[in-house]
C-alpha cells in the first residue's frame, strides 16, 4: 500500500486520506534516512488511517522538495514515444540515453522558477520521478520482479530546460541545471511491489495558466524503468535517495522543425542554422513567460496512486 509523504522545515509527515498532515517520529533528515525508517513511516499511516482529521492541515503548511540534497539526479532523454515524434526521431529507433542535473537545480513543489536573465526560450518537461530506495550496485540487473528492491518512491519532477543553452551548445547539464529548474513534489509516494505494477496507469498532465500542454500516460514509455536501471547500472551506482527521470511525453514547447527545414538548415554553417532556428522560435507562444503558473500532476485515473499536484510561478531574474 503506497504513504504519501511530504516534508517541511520541521520535518516529514504523513498526508492523511482528507489532506491532513502527521509527524513522521524519525531522526531521519534525508530521503535516504525516512526511506530506511519505514517503521515510523507505517506508524504514523496507521495514525493517519485510524483519524485522519486529526493534524494540521496541508495547505497551512510550507512544503519543501520531498527530495533532499546533495542526491545524483539522472534523466533519460527522449523516453516517450510521442517526444520523440515532436522531436523528430523514429521512436521505434531512438537509442537510450541519460544526461545527469546538478542536484543545486531542485527546489519545492510551489517555489517559484526563476529565468535566468540571458535565457529567452524556457521549457517545461513534466517527469516522473523514481526515488531509490536502496543501493543500486554497478553491473546489477533488474526486472519487474525485483524492481521493489530498488525503487522506494515515486514523485513529480519538472524538468526545466532552457533550450537556447542546450541546443547551440549541445549542453544538457547546464541548460537544465540553473537553480529551481528541477521543482520536485509536492509528495514522495512510497510504494510497494503492487503498486510499482501499476507504473504503467499513471497520467502525467502539465498545464500553463490552466492550458493543458501535456496529458499522457506511461505506457508511452520507450524504456521501461527496470530496463533503464539495468543500463545505467552498467555504468552507474545509485544510492537510497538518488533519483530518475524518466523522460517526458509530447506537448513541449520544443519541437521539431520538420524534415524538409531540418534538410535545408544542414547546409548552413552551425552558427547562420541556430539564428534562423531561434528567430523562428521568437514565435512561438509556448515557451514560458514572467508570470506563467506552471501546474503538473501524476496520478492513476481512479486516484489509487497520487503524486499531488505542483504548482510554480516562472519569475524572470
Amino acid at each position: 500500500m503506497n504513504i504519501p509523504v511530504v516534508r517541511t522545515a520541521e520535518g516529514w509527515w504523513v498526508e492523511s486520506s482528507t489532506g491532513r498532515l502527521h509527524r513522521v517520529d524519525t531522526d531521519a533528515n534525508t530521503t535516504a534516512g525516512l526511506l530506511a525508517d519505514r517503521a515510523a513511516v507505517q506508524d504514523a499511516a496507521a495514525r493517519a488511517a485510524a483519524d485522519p482529521d486529526a493534524g494540521q492541515p496541508a495547505e497551512e503548511a510550507e512544503l519543501l522538495s520531498p527530495v533532499t540534497t546533495p542526491c545524483r539526479l539522472v534523466a533519460q532523454m527522449v523516453n516517450y514515444r510521442s517526444h520523440a515524434v515532436d522531436s523528430g526521431f523514429d521512436p521505434d529507433t531512438v537509442p537510450p540515453v541519460f544526461f545527469r542535473k546538478a542536484s543545486g537545480s531542485v527546489s519545492g513543489p510551489y517555489q517559484d522558477v526563476v529565468r535566468p536573465s540571458h535565457v529567452r526560450f524556457l521549457d517545461y518537461e513534466i517527469e516522473l520521478g523514481l526515488v531509490m530506495g536502496a543501493d543500486l550496485p554497478v553491473d546489477t540487473e533488474v526486472t519487474d520482479a525485483t524492481l521493489p528492491q530498488f525503487v522506494g518512491a515515486l514523485v513529480v519532477a519538472n524538468d526545466v530546460s532552457a533550450r537556447d543553452v542546450q541546443l547551440p551548445k549541445t549542453q544538457f547539464y547546464e541548460s537544465k541545471s540553473y537553480a529551481t529548474f528541477t521543482p520536485l513534489g509536492p509528495r514522495l509516494l512510497l510504494v510497494d511491489a503492487d503498486d510499482l505494477a501499476r507504473l504503467s496507469d499513471l497520467r502525467l498532465t502539465l498545464k500553463v495558466n490552466g492550458a493543458t500542454r501535456q496529458d499522457h500516460t506511461t505506457t508511452g514509455m520507450i524504456v521501461r524503468p527496470e530496463r533503464a536501471l539495468s543500463l545505467l547500472a552498467r555504468f552507474q551506482t545509485l544510492q537510497a535517495g538518488d533519483v530518475l527521470l524518466t523522460g517526458t511525453p509530447g506537448g513541449t514547447a520544443l519541437k521539431s522543425p520538420g524534415k524538409l527545414q531540418a534538410k535545408l538548415a544542414a547546409l548552413l554553417p552551425p552558427q547562420k542554422r541556430w539564428q534562423k532556428f531561434f528567430a523562428r522560435q521568437q514565435h512561438n507562444p509556448l515557451y514560458l513567460q514572467h508570470g506563467d503558473v506552471v501546474t503538473a500532476r501524476i496520478a492513476t485515473d481512479d486516484g489509487a496512486l497520487d503524486l499531488g499536484e505542483q504548482r510554480t510561478v516562472v519569475r524572470a531574474r
